[in-house]
């Protein structure tokens, strides 16, 4: 049974019933731990502290808005509705470090991560984190 949690894929249908903080959960999991592999990748001489500390700067709500408003105009209309529920979903708290715009685009970017990760969209998964990389590369040297 166990087997069968850990590989559980969504239809499209199910994962649009489920609440958009669950796929945001799901999604910052899912960027969180790409980040890190990309980091180690890029520079397996870094320890565990300098890996994680490198991450902070992917995966804070300021990085996430940015990346989510530069691809924007690329998304399906499907995945407009995940990012805008996403979005607008009320959570609880909003971190004493994040702006609540930016948090609320943060969280829609992990939603629609969350819904391409569970729906096994790999394909649009892999190209809106590439694009992450690219927009944060770029974002760095200007």
């Amino acid at each position: 049974m166990l087997d069968n949690l850990m590989t559980k894929k969504f239809l499209v249908e199910e994962a649009k019933r489920l609440h958009p903080l669950q796929l945001a959960l799901i999604g910052d999991a899912v960027f969180e731990l790409f980040i890190r592999n990309y980091i180690l990748c890029i520079n397996t001489e870094l320890n565990a502290h300098k890996i994680h500390v490198e991450a902070i700067n992917y995966v804070k709500a300021h990085g996430q808005s940015e990346i989510i408003k530069s691809i924007e105009d690329e998304l399906t209309e499907d995945e407009i509705y995940i990012f805008k529920r996403g979005r607008n979903a009320k959570s609880p708290t909003v971190p004493k470090n994040a702006d609540v715009t930016e948090y609320r685009y943060a969280t829609g970017f992990e939603a629609l991560v969350g819904y391409l990760y569970l729906t096994d969209n790999q394909e649009r998964l892999k190209y809106i984190l590439e694009k992450s990389i690219e927009n944060f590369k770029k974002n760095r040297r200007a």
